[in-house]
């Protein structure tokens, strides 16, 4: 697949530079961010059955049973339309209105937690009503009749339901119908339980905060005092009077966290005991992860500074914890879900950086490591799980080049590892839940994803499920440049990954304006050889019109060892800005650019960036674009930030001296801030303190701001808008000054 796209696009890039540009299809902004015209049929996270030859689907408001081995339909679960029509027939009394976000089967599959009326609230939560469907009896039942609840989910023995409301922990025994009220102590803005506050969820990716035991009779729990966070305001303009007024608990750099303790709750007795979790109390808990013993539970401790984690046993019964493992980093430690015990529940898997990679490991239930599974220079990227009963464990890893992903499976004996997929290109899996059949995802740069049905025995490939040829079809037809990799080496013998695509009809005799686009936060990669998504579309129609269109992965990016990545510890910024004003002369230095005409554009991290690279490398970038950029660690959050920086007052230094904020006076190129003024991650301060030390310094700058809009910006027109308006910043910057502006 990946050769034929690859010719298509030769073949293409031929007949343009021999022709015409009026021959093409120009790719339009509204296609790409309206229209989903450039869109690539996308496969969503498979939902196996225990059989692990069938999954379930939402089709509509259905949800649908299929085989995976043909994709034939075997039969309709759940009918909402149906179910409603049920309803007003029996007359009765459910808010059920035919229409639902979302489903959850129950372990034993003949109960299925339908969830409906969605609420979001942060990145990762929602509140919403709940109902259970018996697949045995056809009835459909509110789960709580009291308002939205949060986090709903079944025991393992699908007799219960544990959920959060207002705050505090509930259970629901759905037999007797009767429901129990497990904490009583539940505020907003002060208490929470069985939920996390906003920094846990968003810097620890999770928002659920209680799991149930195996064997169903007991619930550990998380407890956030959050009654000495300091709050943060946001304003939200609906057309009233008054615009509204959100308050939130924020932990910024320095300042008090929340008080987290975890709790076991037993359902037979109704006692609950909170863990001894034995350290500072300003800590964290990032995970906790019930054993293959029903009465043992694991705890993640780590200190503040997130350089010393512990995984602690805790007795069910007492609280009383012990030391299982012990990992210490002289920088910082990533958490993962990479852990898992053994149903022989006498070892457990793990993953670790401590020989400088990111590797596999199997140790005993007394914390001695037993055998390393992987090893060598390069970082396994994703655990994908252990079939006990062959003995094996699955995972991606960037062995072959930091740009590829290749799956592999080795044995727990550390022995007879064999590549599933994949040389170049990148390729994901999604295994089934008796690990026989898994579903393959392969994409490149230049090549849209392909799903593929694989038999795990003999990695044998069953069907394609999509390939994506239309994809193919409209790139030929807009006649997009292929994305090509470089790689260079900077002045301090760095060498540096990157890719390019160059304008349509590209002349080697012409000099073109470069646009660069960054991400650079630690651990991330944008120079990858996978298919990019929207963005991709965007860089081909600024390629049409004349631009070449680089990336550059600098310092601190992932997939190149432990040292790579973290060697900006205490410095974000430092390191990263040096690279890209490198990679902005490198690029500059090229007989067919402009070194007059770059201009460089990022999101988040990536606008942070982008604004830096402006001011430190005022000689080299002509503007930039920052999208909901930070402007000065000591504003955002306290678990990301004193993570990669620890606080002001221990590294005054590495605050100062890369913060924009702080070197505003060094504009001279044409800049566009943007950001969500109700953005409750990277805040609007943010942006406001930087337009206030542009002001300051008499220096004059763009910005749009975007009412209502949180982090990604998105919403109505709010994307075809914003790029339009980026579009056209290009244009006027870079580009030939007396092209027209492009119009929503």
């Amino acid at each position: 697949m990946k050769q034929i796209a690859i010719l298509i696009l030769t073949i293409a890039a031929i007949t343009i530079s021999q022709s015409t540009r009026a021959q093409i299809e120009e790719i339009t902004l509204e296609g790409i961010w309206k229209e989903g015209k450039y869109n690539p049929k996308r496969i969503p996270g498979f939902r196996f059955m225990n059989d692990g030859e069938h999954y379930t689907r939402k089709m509509g408001q259905n949800i649908v049973k299929y085989t995976l081995l043909t994709g034939e339909k075997v039969e309709t679960l759940f009918d909402a339309s149906r179910m409603r029509a049920d309803l007003d027939e029996t007359a009765q009394t459910a808010s059920f209105n035919g229409e639902f976000n979302t489903y959850f089967l129950s372990d034993d599959e003949q109960k299925i937690l339908i969830k409906a009326d969605l609420e979001r609230i942060y990145r990762r939560s929602s509140r919403a009503h709940f109902y259970v469907y018996d697949s045995a009896t056809g009835s459909l039942d509110l789960v709580f009749n009291e308002g939205k609840i949060m986090h709903c989910t079944f025991s393992p023995d699908g007799k219960k339901l544990a959920f959060v409301f207002k705050n505090n922990l509930y259970y629901k025994d759905l037999t007797s119908g009767i429901v129990m009220q497990i904490t009583n102590d539940g505020k907003y803005n002060q208490i929470i339980n069985g939920s996390t506050d906003w920094v846990y969820e968003e810097e620890f990716g999770f928002s659920k905060a209680f799991q149930w035991s195996p064997d169903s009779k007991k619930i550990a729990f998380y407890r956030f005092d959050e009654s000495e966070v300091k709050e943060f305001l946001m304003e939200y303009f609906r057309g009233e009077m008054y615009p509204e007024l959100v308050t939130f608990k924020y932990p910024k750099v320095g300042e008090k966290n929340a008080k987290v303790s975890v709790h076991i709750h037993d359902i037979g007795s109704g006692k609950t005991v909170e863990v001894d979790r034995s350290s500072e109390p300003d800590g964290y808990i990032p995970r906790i992860k019930w054993t293959a013993d029903d009465n043992t539970l694991c705890v993640f401790r780590m200190n503040r500074h997130q350089n010393h984690l512990e995984l602690l046993l805790a007795n069910a019964q007492t609280g009383a914890t012990s030391l299982l493992l012990e990992e210490k980093n002289k920088y910082y430690i990533d958490i993962t879900d990479d852990l898992t015990f053994l149903e022989d529940a006498e070892h457990f898997v793990w993953t670790s950086e401590r020989d400088g990679y990111n590797h596999i490991y199997l140790f005993d239930m007394a914390g001695q490591m037993t055998r390393q599974l992987t090893s060598g220079g390069y970082d396994v990227t994703s655990f994908y799980g252990v079939d006990e009963e062959r003995e094996v464990v699955y995972y991606q890893a960037a062995k072959e080049s930091p740009l590829t992903r290749q799956l592999y499976v080795t044995g727990l004996n550390g022995k007879g590892e064999k590549l599933l997929a994949g040389k170049g290109g990148s390729h994901s899996a999604q295994f089934s839940s008796t690990y026989e059949l898994y579903v393959r995802t392969s994409s490149d740069a230049n090549t849209a994803a392909t799903y593929t049905v694989v038999k795990s025995k003999g990695n044998k490939e069953i069907r394609v499920i999509e390939d994506n040829a239309r994809i193919v079809e409209v790139q030929a037809q807009t006649g997009v440049t292929p994305v090509e990799f470089f790689d260079f080496k900077t002045s301090e013998g760095v060498s540096l990954n990157g890719w390019m695509i160059k304008p349509v009809g590209f002349d080697k005799n012409r000099q073109y304006p470069v646009f660069m686009y960054l991400y650079g936060g630690p651990g991330s990669q944008q120079v990858m050889d996978s298919w990019r998504g929207k963005n991709y579309w965007w860089f081909e129609m600024l390629a049409q019109q004349g631009y070449i269109v680089a990336c550059v992965d600098n310092r601190g990016t992932g997939a190149r060892g432990e040292e790579f990545r973290k060697m900006t510890y205490q410095q974000l910024g430092h390191y990263e800005t040096i690279d890209q004003i490198e990679a902005a002369k490198y690029l500059g230095s090229l007989p067919y650019t402009d070194a007059g005409r770059i201009g460089i554009f990022g999101w988040s991290y990536g606008g942070y960036m982008s604004s830096l690279c402006l001011l430190k490398g005022n000689d080299v970038f002509k503007s930039a674009i920052a999208v909901a950029p930070v402007t000065n660690w000591k504003w955002y959050d306290s678990i990301y930030t004193e993570r990669f920086m620890r606080t002001e007052k221990e590294n005054p230094e590495g605050y100062s001296k890369n913060s924009p904020v702080n070197f505003a006076d060094q504009l001279k190129g044409d800049y566009l801030l943007v950001h969500g003024i109700a953005d409750d991650n990277v805040h609007w301060q943010h942006t406001v303190e930087m337009a206030n030390a542009l002001i300051s310094a008499n220096k004059q700058f763009d910005t749009y701001f975007y009412p209502n809009r949180s982090h990604g910006i998105s919403g109505d027109n709010a994307r075809l808008h914003l790029f339009t308006k980026m579009t056209n910043f290009i244009h006027s910057s870079l580009g030939d000054r007396r092209q027209t502006t492009v119009r929503p």
